[in-house]
C-alpha cells in the first residue's frame, strides 16, 4: 500500500453546463484498490486508491453517460483494473490500454473483446518511454485491423520531430492533453504551430482535456482556453475531451473538476461543437451507438 496523497478533489462543484445526452468523457483513469489491483513494481508513480465507484459517482453527478477509461502506467501492462471497471458498466464504457508494442495478436483479441478500443504510448520524461517510430510502424497495421487507434501522449517539444512518423500512420492517431503546450508562451509559440499542423492530416485527432495542465495560471485556467478552443473550431470532427481524472502527477492540489466541467461552453462555444465534441467525435472514433 501506499501513503501517497489522494490526487483527486473531494468534493467538486456541481458544473452550471447542461450536457447533451450521451456526454462521454474520453480520458480519465482508476487506480487500485491496490489490495486488488496492485501497483507495477517498476513504476515510480504510486498514488493513493482512485477506485471505479468514486469516478462513477463523478459522472453521474456531472451528466456524464459514456466513459473512455485510459490505463495509467502505475499498473503497468497489467489492464485488469480498466477491464474490470469497463465490465462494471457494459457498453458505456470502454478502455484504453497499455501493452508492449510487440503485443501478441491473440493478446490484443482477448483486450479487444473486454472492450479496449486502442493502444497508448508516453513519451514524458517522467514516465516510461514509449515504442520507438520502427515498433510504431509495424503495430499500427496491426491496430487499424482491429478497428482500433493509436494514442500518444508527448512533450509538446516531440510534436515536430514526430510528426513525420505520425502523419504516415495507417491508423488514427489521437494526440493527448492539448499536445501538453505550455499556454504562457502564447499563440504564436513552435510548439502550437506543428500540432496544428500534425492535425491538418486527416486521421490525427487532439483531446482537448488538460486545460488545467497547459495553464500556468489558477483557476478557471484562462490562458489554456484560446487553445482549445480554436482546435475545436478549426478541426471540429476530429477532437475529443475528458476530464483526466483523478489528476494523476497535477502540478499543485488536484484541481476542482466542476472547474473543469465550467469551461466546456468557452471550448466548444456553439451547440453543434459542443456535440461534436462529447458525442458524436466519440461514438464515431469509439464505436458507441447512438445517444442514449
Amino acid at each position: 500500500m501506499t501513503d501517497a496523497a489522494q490526487t483527486w478533489h473531494p468534493s467538486p462543484h456541481d458544473t452550471s453546463v447542461r450536457l447533451p445526452s450521451g456526454a462521454t468523457d474520453t480520458h480519465c483513469h482508476v487506480f487500485g484498490p491496490q489490495a486488488v489491483f496492485p501497483y507495477a513494481e517498476s513504476s515510480s508513480f504510486k498514488p493513493a486508491d482512485a477506485p471505479k465507484e468514486v469516478l462513477f459517482a463523478l459522472h453521474d453527478r456531472m451528466g456524464i453517460d459514456r466513459c473512455v477509461i485510459v490505463q495509467s502506467g502505475c499498473h503497468g501492462f497489467d489492464n485488469r483494473v480498466v477491464a474490470d471497471a469497463i465490465a462494471a458498466r457494459p457498453g458505456r464504457y470502454l478502455g484504453i490500454a497499455l501493452a508492449p508494442p510487440d503485443i501478441s495478436s491473440d493478446a490484443l483479441k482477448m483486450l479487444d473483446a473486454q472492450g479496449f478500443r486502442g493502444l497508448r504510448f508516453n513519451y514524458m520524461s517522467h514516465l516510461a518511454p514509449g515504442a520507438d517510430e520502427a515498433a510504431l510502424r509495424a503495430l499500427a497495421p496491426r491496430l487499424a485491423d482491429l478497428g482500433w487507434h493509436l494514442q500518444l501522449h508527448m512533450e509538446d517539444s516531440l510534436i515536430a520531430p514526430m510528426s513525420a512518423c505520425l502523419a504516415d500512420l495507417p491508423v488514427p492517431v489521437v494526440i493527448d492533453h492539448i499536445g501538453r503546450i505550455d499556454a504562457s508562451r502564447g499563440r504564436d509559440q513552435p510548439e502550437f504551430a506543428a500540432l496544428l499542423g500534425l492535425l491538418e492530416h486527416d486521421h490525427v485527432w487532439c483531446k482537448v482535456s488538460g486545460a488545467e495542465r497547459a495553464s500556468r495560471q489558477d483557476p478557471p485556467y484562462a490562458d489554456a482556453v484560446p487553445f482549445a478552443r480554436e482546435i475545436v473550431e478549426t478541426f471540429p470532427d476530429r477532437v475529443l475531451w475528458g476530464t483526466d481524472w483523478p489528476h494523476p502527477n497535477y502540478r499543485a492540489a488536484p484541481p476542482d473538476d466542476g472547474d473543469l466541467f465550467d469551461l466546456l461552453p468557452q471550448i466548444a462555444p456553439k451547440p453543434a461543437l459542443m456535440q461534436a465534441l462529447l458525442v458524436d467525435n466519440p461514438a464515431r472514433l469509439y464505436g458507441f451507438k447512438e445517444a442514449t
